[in-house]
């Protein structure tokens, strides 16, 4: 599985509208409304690099109200869950 990180900049008066076609588009998982320099942040996931391109390029930034988006790969990811197993001693419970 492939994880891109999409940063979405909105036409302010549409981000509920853009956060919601978005969330709609096969390949995204996510779509938070946060606070900064940008308006929306999409997870999008897929099986393929190329498929990164046709959700991103093909259909993302197609929506009305998109401005501008910057994708970033991710390469690795760490979460609570993979920490705590790589920390595991793997001891059964006294």
């Amino acid at each position: 599985m492939i994880t891109a990180i999409v940063f979405v900049q909105a036409d302010v008066a549409r981000i509920p509208e853009v956060a919601e076609e978005i969330a709609a588009l096969e390949g995204v998982s996510e779509v938070y409304s946060v606070t900064g320099e940008i308006d929306l942040i999409a997870l999008v996931r897929v099986r393929e690099h190329d498929e990164i391109a046709t959700v991103v390029a093909d259909r993302l930034n197609k929506v009305p109200g998109v401005l501008a988006t910057e994708t970033h790969i991710a390469f690795r990811a760490y979460s609570q869950h993979d920490l705590e197993a790589a920390f595991s001693l793997g001891l059964p419970d006294a």
